[in-house]
């Protein structure tokens, strides 16, 4: 099929195609007027670039599964190769995780003081929140 053809069917464009193939994850024989040429197996290619980079993988991550596939494997993440990229991938969102839960917890603790220091402040009369009219205390 011709690149047209292969963007259309893998819902990206001509220049995302060539993009691909100049990192080397998907490949177009010459036909002899020097139109690219693609097979169906870039297509499924293509088809799991995107749908790795949708969770987030970079191309080049990608790389591991795509070379699974053309080695003739029917699931791309059965490759050791791949499988290494998994438990890397993650690994890295396990330390997102743990990022992300000290940071709540800090937010929380910084709620917790300023809705405190809220509740001693609406009782002074120069603080704001004690004239009339003001936002209730939460």
């Amino acid at each position: 099929m011709r690149i047209g053809e292969l963007a259309r069917r893998a819902g990206v464009s001509t220049r995302t195609l060539r993009h691909y193939e100049a990192l080397g994850l998907v490949t177009a024989r010459r036909a002899a007027n020097g139109y690219r040429d693609y097979s169906g197996t870039e297509l499924r290619a293509v088809d799991e670039i995107r749908a790795l980079a949708g969770l987030g993988f970079t191309l080049e991550e990608t790389r591991p599964f795509v070379e699974c596939l053309r080695a003739g494997n029917s699931v791309s993440g059965s490759c050791p190769d791949s499988i290494a990229v998994y438990r890397r991938k993650l690994a890295d969102i396990d330390g997102y995780l743990a990022r992300l839960s000290l940071v709540r917890e800090e937010l929380q603790a910084q709620l917790a003081h300023a809705l405190a220091a809220r509740a001693q402040a609406a009782g002074d009369p120069r603080c704001e929140f004690s004239r009339p009219g003001s936002l209730p205390l939460q």
